[in-house]
């Protein structure tokens, strides 16, 4: 039954759609529902009563965790304040993993703290055998120089090469903010953010699910990646774009034999697993010439990624004296 879903945006309810969907059959859920903040959304009522966003809230949470399989996990995306009583539903059908604090400064919210970031809930089905990769991210550099920001206390040579493994709170992904870039709906989330969930908890071929697909970011981001998406979107306008984008959207994040995250070029997420294949794609492009650009040129259709020359130098055995 689940393939007449597979690889479609489906218009319709979301509540009355997962009832559809049967047990255990979808490998990743990611939901990023209207946050109650009274955004203007087509087709969407943003302004329930609180009780009542929250037992809306609630049914549709026991249906994504009844669909995901016993290997899979529930990525969920909203405001803190929200994802408390997320939290409390979800620990009493699901495993804890992580909180993941995604830093987006948002606008002030009357007397209180500036808000600066968005969480997404990270649970899986069960405590013992869901899959998930250990996934990095490139090390912070100067955007003039290329060089490494932090000192790391004199220990720069014993870093691995591509990145730091990725933490809980994550900093290098930013919010869509100009209009040339975003499509007409108030929440439109950054398509490597989803990348960057869908490298650390599926394989090729998975299964993606998004109850409130919007313009299709989940659904993009899992085609890019060469897993199978369902979306389920309520207003017709926003399925017609995201079907639009999504017949123009290939499987092209692959660098080699991995699937890898990039961003306006660069690779910004890798998993840990992937870099000894991964390392291979690296060359050092005439050297003496090109040594002011601090960047690396892959071998595939000659895109670039943020490593310094230095750092390349280094794992080619060449003499760091160069730069010194």
């Amino acid at each position: 039954m689940i393939e007449k879903y597979l690889n479609k945006i489906i218009q319709g309810d979301c509540l009355e759609l997962l009832k559809t969907v049967p047990d255990g059959s979808i490998d990743v859920v990611f939901a990023d529902p209207p946050f109650n903040l009274k955004k203007k959304y087509k087709s969407y009522q943003d302004s329930l009563e609180f009780k009542e966003y929250l037992d809306w809230c609630k049914s549709w949470i026991i249906e994504t965790v009844r669909v995901t399989k016993p290997t899979g996990s529930i990525f969920l995306h909203n405001i803190p304040k929200w994802l408390t009583y997320y939290s409390a539903m979800l620990n009493e059908m699901a495993n804890f993993k992580h909180w993941i604090s995604w830093e987006a400064p948002s606008s002030p919210m009357g007397k209180s703290l500036q808000p600066g970031h968005y969480g997404i809930l990270f649970y899986t089905k069960s405590k013992k055998g869901n899959k998930f990769y250990e996934i990095r991210h490139p090390h912070k550099r100067d955007r003039k120089t290329g060089y490494l920001v932090k000192d790391y206390g004199g220990k720069k040579d014993g870093l691995h090469p591509f990145g730091p493994l990725v933490s809980d709170v994550w900093t290098d992904i930013h919010r869509i903010k100009h209009n040339k870039f975003r499509d007409k709906h108030p929440c439109q989330l950054p398509v490597h953010l989803l990348e960057r969930i869908i490298l650390m908890s599926t394989d090729k071929d998975d299964i993606v699910l998004d109850p409130f697909s919007g313009t299709g970011t989940t659904a993009i981001a899992a085609k890019r990646l060469n897993r199978n998406y369902i979306g389920f979107e309520l207003d017709k306008n926003y399925v017609a774009i995201s079907t639009k984008k999504l017949d123009t959207t290939s499987p092209i994040s692959k660098l080699g034999n991995s699937w890898v995250s990039f961003y306006l070029n660069n690779v910004i997420t890798i998993r840990d697993t992937d870099w000894e294949q991964l390392k291979s794609h690296y060359v050092i492009p005439k050297v003496a010439r090109d040594i002011e650009s601090k960047r690396i040129i892959l071998k595939d259709d000659d895109v670039r990624i943020g490593y310094s020359m230095k750092q390349m130098l280094t794992l080619s055995r060449l003499e760091k004296s160069l730069f010194d």
